[in-house]
């Protein structure tokens, strides 16, 4: 059954009106998961969206990335706690693998800015500050790659020759780490890979002043001044 389109006096099919209203509510569920830190309903979301015909890079976009956009404003107003980032950024990752992997067995591909290989230095096993960023940068349209926490300096030599990111991110949250964020420098000049990759780091004790010490090409105060400054690294 077809009506006519108000603006266009076109002729619509009522099945595809249907079909938009109901993918809508699907983006909208997904958004709204993130938003409440709810993985469950994340994951679950994602499926149907997958088994309802969304494209999952419009799912991706359109429906995790504005969640998690959300609560990113909210905290910069103050109006979240960090627990809420974190149980954001958990619900972001629960929908994304089951998204990701069926964009790219599709053939599709999920526009990004570059690829971002994110880790915590040795001697650190802090990992909530290092995830709201890697949140904030997926929201930004980066493709993260997060090595973890407590990670030596020669791993990371080892993923840049494998993956071949544009940038990496170094946490560290206590002091007595800080020097490991200056030994995978090191490591990478050693390896002759250092000018493959731009790096920013940043953590709780991390200044300015020693991003440009140990010869780091940004330092980011926070996940939304990282956000900024990895963006300016890309151009």
């Amino acid at each position: 059954m077809k009506q006519l389109n108000p603006f266009t006096g076109a002729s619509l099919d009522r099945s595809l009106m249907t079909q938009t209203a109901s993918n809508q509510a699907l983006l909208k569920k997904l958004s709204e998961a993130v938003e409440k830190g709810d993985e469950d309903v994340a994951t679950l979301a994602a499926k149907e969206a997958l088994s309802k015909g969304v494209d999952a890079a419009d799912a991706i976009e359109n429906g995790l990335t504005r969640g998690i956009t959300a609560v990113g404003d909210r905290w910069a107003r103050g109006d979240a706690f960090i627990t809420e980032v974190m149980l954001s950024a958990s619900a972001l990752k629960a929908g994304l693998q089951v998204l990701e992997p069926a964009l790219k067995s599709r053939g599709g591909v999920r526009r990004t800015l570059g690829q971002v290989l994110l880790g915590t230095v040795q001697g650190d096993i802090h990992d909530i500050g290092k995830a709201i960023v890697g949140a904030m940068l997926t929201a930004a349209g980066f493709e993260i790659r997060d090595l973890g926490v407590d990670i030596p300096p020669e791993k990371f030599v080892e993923e840049v020759r494998k993956a071949k990111p544009d940038i990496i991110g170094l946490s560290s949250l206590i002091t007595a780490s800080m020097p490991g964020q200056k030994k995978v420098i090191e490591a990478l000049q050693q390896a002759g890979l250092r000018d493959r990759v731009k790096i920013i780091i940043g953590g709780a004790p991390v200044t300015e002043a020693y991003a440009k010490e140990i010869g780091a090409d940004a330092y980011g105060e926070d996940a939304f001044d990282a956000v900024k400054k990895t963006k300016t690294l890309v151009g």
